[in-house]
């Protein structure tokens, strides 16, 4: 048998229809197998796991509908069809009870088979690509998943965990990059909510005049262009959950319109008379001080109080630097993982300066600076100051070589010393603006001992002299 096709195992006690079963699923392209009896079934089940059994309920001996059941212990995703005889339609309906997927009444025409065949098969595909979606949502939005192990963010996982399960309106607050979006799918894939949609929208990234339409839907010729009807992102998100980001930048004449949904669950859509009626649980998110904005009557004070129900508030990440050693950890082995490359170590050195920097980006700058570090040491097996960016490097702390910690799986000697010879060589080329012979002094090497290292170690001498 071809195991890279469907499987479809045949089980009829009458021959001619069995044989013409088994001649048209193989037509269409199906690996089939035949049996006489459920006895002889049985003894085919045992040994080849079928994606398809297609069994006569009539069998000598034992039922298909008891064939099927047997089936289903040893195969639980495998699709069961009966065929029944005439006036048995409540066979019909216990078999679909006792889990198969469809029936087939004598007399029926051969190509329906096929057509049921192949949806089966599709639906099985969808209900196992569903899950392992499923079980990668559950991984990444896991509480597991955000990191931090200071005070401060162990009390919002509490909090998260907490209101998970629960319907009410939540407000996140933050500067840009410190993961509000990461919370609000955890408070999402973590409640009763989380088979249903969440959508998400950034109320500061579309213009005021296509807001409104994006947020509730619009008719046809509500406006020009509006060419037909189109649902918007309430509608959308019905039974799940609505993120709405940068709620602050929310013209104040929605604002209304908004603040009635969280009230009533109802609205109008652009142009039209019918109240929509929705079911979603709204998660906000701001990273402007809406309380400074209600004073300044740019925010509609009665809206902030509707929204501000459960306020979660984000520290930035200057203010949780001891979570910084983890995240660069987590973020060093996802980027090394994607790209394909041995997981690298990472100096002392590095973590310190990192440590130091007020990341005004927060953790998303961390994470690309974490993704570039991993990309430009390229397969060097340790990440040295040297490869810092820029604009985090604190060029007096650069003069001394970091010391290594070896890892309990050990290291390359001659890897490590290599990048410790192509630290100074790239501090000193730094020091001395590209001078060989200068950086050579430094050093305490003749000139041409230098560049046979830059030789060596793969540094080229056009690179070595822009470091």
């Amino acid at each position: 048998m071809d195991i890279n096709r469907e499987q479809v195992l045949v089980v009829d006690d009458e021959e001619d229809l069995r044989k013409a079963i088994v001649d048209i699923l193989t037509l269409d392209g199906f690996e089939v197998d035949q049996a006489g009896s459920a006895e002889e079934a049985a003894e085919k089940l045992s040994q080849t796991a079928y994606d398809v059994l297609i069994t006569d309920h009539n069998l000598p001996g034992k039922t298909g509908v008891e064939l099927l059941e047997e089936s289903l212990v040893r195969y639980p995703e495998i699709i069961g069809i009966i065929i029944t005889g005439y006036g048995t339609i409540e066979t019909a309906v216990n078999a679909i009870k006792k889990g198969a997927y469809n029936y087939l009444t004598k007399p029926f025409k051969l190509v329906e088979l096929p057509v049921m065949v192949r949806k089966g098969l599709k639906e099985r595909h969808l209900r196992f690509e569903n899950q392992y979606l499923r079980k990668q949502l559950d991984e990444r939005y896991g509480f597991d998943n955000i990191i931090g192990t200071g005070r401060g963010m162990k009390r919002i996982f509490e909090l998260v965990e907490t209101i998970a399960g629960l319907t009410s309106t939540v407000l996140i607050q933050g500067e840009t990059g410190t993961g509000k979006e990461l919370i609000a799918k955890a408070i999402h894939f973590n409640s009763q909510r989380k088979d249903q949609k969440m959508v998400s929208i950034n109320c500061g990234a579309i213009p005021e005049n296509l807001l409104e339409s994006e947020l509730f839907g619009h008719v046809k010729g509500a406006f020009t262009g509006a060419v037909q009807t189109r649902i918007g992102r309430f509608e959308q998100a019905n039974g799940g959950t609505i993120f709405l980001d940068e709620i602050g930048n929310m013209p104040l004449a929605l604002q209304v319109k908004l603040l009635r949904v969280l009230q009533e669950r109802e609205f109008e859509r652009v142009g039209g008379n019918s109240t929509v009626k929705v079911d979603v649980r709204i998660v906000a998110a701001t990273s402007s001080n809406l309380e400074q904005m209600v004073k300044d009557g740019t925010f509609r004070e009665d809206l902030y109080y509707r929204l501000n129900v459960i306020p979660i508030d984000l520290p930035p990440l200057r203010e949780r630097r001891e979570d910084i050693p983890l995240l660069v950890q987590r973020f060093i082995e996802h980027f090394c993982e994607t790209h394909k490359l041995d997981l690298k170590t990472i100096s002392p050195h590095v973590l310190k300066v990192l440590m130091a920097y007020d990341w005004p980006g927060n953790v998303r700058q961390l994470e690309n600076i974490a993704e570039r570090m991993v990309a430009l040491t390229a397969n060097r097996p340790a990440i040295l100051p040297a490869d810092l960016p820029g604009e985090i490097q604190n060029r007096d702390s650069l003069n001394f070589v970091p010391l290594i910690e070896i890892p309990e799986g050990g290291i390359s000697f001659q890897d490590v010393v290599t990048d410790m010879e192509r630290e100074l060589i790239v501090q000193s080329l730094r020091k001395t603006n590209g001078n060989k012979k200068l950086a050579a002094k430094l050093l305490n090497l003749k000139r041409t001992t230098l560049i046979e290292k830059i030789k060596r170690i793969g540094l080229a001498e056009h690179m070595a002299a822009h470091a």
